[in-house]
């Protein structure tokens, strides 16, 4: 059973199931969840403490009411007066999409309605997602003369160029379809199944040994940015570290005695 789910803050919820699957509900839902600097430092925080936490296998990322999540607070944009003040907020939302790429354990976002400008970069910024058949996705940023640039960072690394140009250029709402040929997100279900979908997901990635995802989701990310060669030779390096692990060990010989494996405790 479900643990109840729990305030941090008035703006983030938090719920734990037995799989070790974490749900961050943001809790703006008049705002359509939009990114106030309230909600931005609970995230931060959550996510580190849950980074330390050891029985956390698999995040998924939600939202409250009728939107994932609509970007930044575009009311509390306007009450920033100086550069040094939106340096502060803008630097504080890369450090929130720094904390789910670099999160020690598989992210999902479970993406409802809309998500558009730092929403956008919210789902990009996760591992994976699973959306809605009605969501829709957009950098709408240039529409009201402030061109999503950091939203862009994380959806130029998630879509091809051309794509993100497109929606960076236009402002344009994508369907969940449109999205899924992008490669913005991994799978579309009907409204009525997301929850469902997003948690038989979530709790298949968790039955996976957690010290092998945590140091093969380091070991992707980590090669990105290299050379090929560079990236083998990383990777190399990588996997003979997890031959020699105790998960290795029992899964390939549980495979070899067909049978199935008991994974280490975490």
């Amino acid at each position: 059973m479900n643990s109840p789910d729990t305030a941090i803050g008035p703006v983030l919820l938090a719920d734990r199931d037995q799989a070790g699957v974490v749900s961050l509900t943001l809790n703006r839902p008049a705002q359509r969840n939009a990114l106030s600097q309230e909600l931005l430092a609970a995230l931060k925080s959550t996510l580190a403490q849950l980074a330390t936490d050891n029985s956390v296998r698999v995040l998924l990322l939600a939202g409250a009411g009728p939107a994932f999540c609509a970007g930044h607070d575009l009311r509390e944009l306007r009450s920033l007066n100086d550069e040094a003040a939106a340096m502060q907020l803008f630097g504080l939302c890369g450090e929130v999409m720094l904390a789910l790429r670099r999160f020690p354990r598989p992210v999902i976002a479970k993406v409802h309605g809309v998500a558009t400008a730092a929403g956008c970069q919210l789902v990009a910024s996760c591992d994976m997602a699973i959306a809605s058949d009605h969501a829709r996705f957009a950098t709408p940023g240039v529409n009201i003369g402030l061109f999503c640039s950091t939203p862009a960072v994380a959806l130029t690394r998630n879509v091809g160029y051309k794509h993100a140009m497109e929606m960076l250029l236009t402002g344009e709402l994508i369907d969940a379809p449109t999205a899924l040929r992008m490669g913005l997100i991994n799978r579309v279900v009907p409204t009525g199944e997301l929850d469902a979908a997003a948690l038989d997901l979530a709790a298949r990635i968790a039955s996976r040994p957690p010290a092998v995802l945590a140091l093969g989701k380091a070991a992707v990310q980590a090669q990105m940015g290299l050379g090929e060669a560079q990236a083998y030779a990383q990777t190399s390096a990588v996997m003979a570290k997890n031959l020699l692990m105790d998960e290795a060990v029992e899964g390939i010989d549980a495979f070899i005695d067909k049978r199935p494996p008991n994974w280490p405790a975490a």
